[in-house]
């Protein structure tokens, strides 16, 4: 995950909190979040990265609609990223 930008990061945690989201919630929640409209031309090259890196998997939920899930590969990433964290968070607290 070390090589992924902020925006890609911050993509995956959106999946990873949904059940087969589509691309218009994840781009509602990145919306939310960045307090600005996140266009579709920045959302979509992403989340073909992500599904590129294994991390994502893309299905199709009708001819219009694909929705995007969380791989086993992207769950351990997620994982290995927040023990990561968890060794300076827990050291800037005091513990």
């Amino acid at each position: 995950m070390y090589d992924l930008t902020g925006f890609q990061r911050d993509a995956l945690y959106v999946i990873a909190g949904g059940d087969q989201l589509n691309g218009l919630a994840i781009k509602a929640e990145l919306d939310d979040y960045y307090e600005t409209e996140v266009h579709h031309g920045r959302l979509y090259p992403n989340l073909d990265t992500l599904e590129n890196k294994g991390l994502i998997e893309k299905g199709e939920v009708d001819r219009r609609s694909n929705y995007y899930a969380l791989t086993a590969r992207g769950q351990r990433e997620i994982e290995a990223r927040r023990e990561w964290e968890e060794q300076y968070i827990a050291v800037s607290a005091g513990e």
